[in-house]
């Protein structure tokens, strides 16, 4: 690792926060601030890979039917849907974004703005139309994270902060951080988690250590392995592919080391990027103004290289 170059490269970007873990040390810590390593901040849809490590906790649990139970075990409406495709609709979609709605999160339809304006968010994701058979293509969907959400709330009885409490931030010793609700009061699935930048950090571990924290398996490792397993392609310009709520990337340049990695990725430069052959992991935080704020490759320019 040759943390010189990564220091150069990552200086004039004045980040909110880049820390890096490197085979059990943390051999980088940047903060803009002192302030900012106790300060919560938005990871915005980082939020959606907390919610599906919740969701494999729910399945290990048995809280949850199989991934390929149909949402309409939780969404009866659906079965009264002119639409039969919308029958079709798993769990397994849900996760990989892959239920066939006509969706575009922003720009076109402006499906998430709408749906974060609408009375019943749990409704109008349900309600949009379909454009494909489900498991045809991905289309980026938080309305179907939020359904997730409120399909974990019923499969609990319990909600979804009080769920991650017991199973997820209690024993990684997350003990700040405020998750925003839907006017029905259910959690925000796709969005609206706040976190500090260590606890993203312990997030990401737990995951390199294949859901094992403190000697305790918090995530059984063939449900996490599963998890973060490309399981749909994604459309240009994205890259690489989708798994259950985790991006999926292969880093391949001419002269340097190639590696697989997955990670979450959130709006405004929030990042958990894991590393698992190079025992890594890296986050990344940023608050800056579109015009200010530097480049999405931050990782495969400034860091990827030098790891």
């Amino acid at each position: 690792m040759n943390l010189t170059s990564i220091t150069e490269a990552i200086t004039p970007l004045h980040l909110r926060s880049c820390l890096i873990r490197r085979e059990g040390r943390l051999v980088f810590e940047h903060y803009r601030n002192a302030q900012i390593a106790d300060q919560l901040a938005k990871t915005n849809s980082c939020t959606k890979s907390f919610l599906s490590a919740l969701i494999c906790i729910a399945f290990d649990q048995g809280l949850l039917p199989p991934p390929d139970t149909a949402i309409r075990t939780f969404f009866p409406q659906l079965d009264k849907d002119p639409d039969e495709r919308k029958r079709e609709i798993t769990l397994r979609h849900l996760l990989t974004m892959s239920g066939g709605w006509n969706w575009t999160e922003f720009g076109g339809h402006n499906s998430f703005p709408r749906m974060t304006r609408s009375p019943d968010w749990v409704q109008f994701a349900l309600e949009q139309p379909m454009a494909d058979r489900p498991g045809d293509r991905m289309e980026y969907n938080s309305g179907g994270s939020q359904l997730l959400s409120a399909i974990l709330v019923q499969a609990a009885g319990t909600p979804v902060t009080r769920f991650a409490e017991e199973y997820l931030f209690g024993p990684l010793g997350i003990e700040k951080f405020r998750w925003e609700h839907d006017p029905q009061g259910i959690h925000t699935g796709g969005f609206g988690l706040w976190l500090r930048p260590d606890d993203m950090m312990k997030f990401g571990l737990l995951y390199l250590q294949q859901g094992v924290w403190n000697g305790r398996q918090l995530i059984s490792r063939e449900r996490l392995a599963e998890s973060v397993r490309p399981a749909i392609d994604v459309e240009a310009p994205r890259r690489g592919c989708y798994a259950w709520h985790w991006w999926t990337d292969v880093y391949q340049e001419e002269g340097a080391k190639s590696f697989d990695f997955f990670y979450a990725r959130g709006y405004g430069g929030q990042f958990i990027y894991v590393i698992p052959s190079l025992e890594t992991v890296v986050v990344l935080t940023d608050d800056k103004l579109k015009r200010d704020r530097p480049p999405a490759e931050v990782f495969r320019l400034g860091i990827a290289p030098y790891l």
